[in-house]
């Protein structure tokens, strides 16, 4: 919009000196007609940059008017012409131009320094301008493009670290923990056919228990290998409470507000979040009541977990706790745990899933080039023109 502002002035000031130039002697519809051809002249700069700059500086030298248009297309010229022959075609027309002047309306002696002044003014130094602010944009644009490309290498590379080290921990994991564990679900299963009837289900809940936990390790270890995790949502939050509740321990699960999409991540977190407070509540407080709140609110889910302190156990914040609250944090919720009234609260807020949006990274030192360029334009289409009109005055 300020470009199109700056071309309708750089026409109307054209215009101006030329009808207060030749106004007795002009007639109106030629005062337009001259108008209407500034006007074409600029709409060519946008097109065709080297075309409009030779026209305007032809009719600099045949007509002895256009210095304002003569300005606009030689700094649109050296914007726009970045090939090698369009800048030497350019810079002949320049060389021309100003031979062409000497040639056509030869001055006297003593006015040819003025003369080569204002030619440095109204041609040399808008094209040096364009010139500059056009290689300074493209090499932004190359220190942008070097930038991302850098990050995203560096990028691979952290990520091949990380799959290296996962795949490392995925292995000892099975090599000690899978191997233990499949062998507590066979003893378990082995104990179940030997105790009595009425040990058995207990027995066969500790089975299931270690199959359970199996299940858990090999879909962690699937995650580890990067083959992806399974989604824990408000389903699994229930399932996880219903084994709690079958294994002994009293829960109360409870639910309020209207359920909304999580993310991946913080699904596993509001999971986890739930799975850790029931253990150190069945841990703490045995047999103690347990309580689960789900709440929906407006920002996000609201996960609560409560239980009663046992008279000889105080609970503090120990490594499944830090964990977690790595990972609470990591989904962009937050995590509170507080012992008071005789009450733990373990307290976690997630937020929902946001919707993407697509946002283009700024190249670096685009205010400035701006800037320069405003500069730039007002100190050729505004303070010289004034001050040669002054001292021409």
């Amino acid at each position: 919009m300020g470009r199109h502002l700056l071309a309708a002035a750089v026409v109307a000031a054209d215009t101006a000196l030329l009808a207060a130039a030749h106004g007795n002697t002009l007639h109106p519809w030629g005062i337009l007609l001259c108008a209407l051809v500034l006007g074409l002249v600029v709409l060519l700069s946008q097109r065709f940059p080297a075309a409009a700059f030779t026209v305007a500086l032809a009719l600099v030298v045949l007509a002895g008017g256009g210095y304002a248009l003569l300005l606009w297309t030689a700094y649109q010229a050296g914007r726009r012409v970045v090939s090698r022959t369009g800048t030497a075609i350019v810079a002949g027309v320049a060389l021309g131009g100003l031979g062409g002047k000497l040639l056509v309306r030869p001055p006297e002696p003593r006015l040819i320094p003025g003369l080569v002044c204002a030619y440095v003014v109204f041609v040399a130094l808008p094209l040096l301008v364009g010139r500059y602010l056009a290689q300074h944009e493209r090499l932004l644009s190359a220190l942008d493009r070097n930038n991302r490309r850098l990050r995203r290498e560096r990028e691979l590379l952290a990520e091949r670290e990380r799959l290296r080290e996962r795949l490392r921990i995925a292995r000892d994991m099975h090599d000690s923990l899978g191997h233990r564990l499949s062998l507590v679900t066979i003893q378990a299963s082995a104990l179940e056919v030997s105790v009595p009837p009425s040990q058995r289900e207990a027995v066969r809940r500790l089975g299931a228990a270690a199959s359970g936990a199996v299940d858990e390790l090999h879909t962690l270890l699937g995650t580890l290998r990067g083959e992806g995790a399974r989604s824990h949502g408000a389903t699994a939050i229930e399932e996880v409470v219903a084994e709690f509740r079958s294994a002994g321990l009293p829960v109360t699960s409870r639910r309020r507000g209207e359920p909304r999409a999580l993310d991946a991540e913080a699904e596993q977190a509001a999971y986890r979040v739930v799975e850790e407070g029931l253990t150190n509540a069945s841990r703490h407080a045995p047999g103690r009541p347990v309580t689960v709140n789900l709440a929906w609110e407006p920002d996000g889910l609201l996960v609560t977990v409560v239980n009663p302190l046992a008279d000889h156990v105080a609970d503090g914040a120990g490594h499944g706790l830090t964990g977690l609250d790595e990972r609470v944090r990591a989904a962009g919720g937050f995590l509170d745990h507080r012992a008071e009234n005789g009450e733990f609260r373990l307290v976690a807020m997630l937020p929902f899933a946001a919707e993407s949006e697509d946002a283009e990274t700024p190249v670096p030192g685009t205010a400035r080039t701006a800037l320069l360029g405003f500069a730039a334009a007002a100190l050729m289409f505004v303070v010289l023109p004034m001050s040669m009109l002054v001292g021409a005055g």
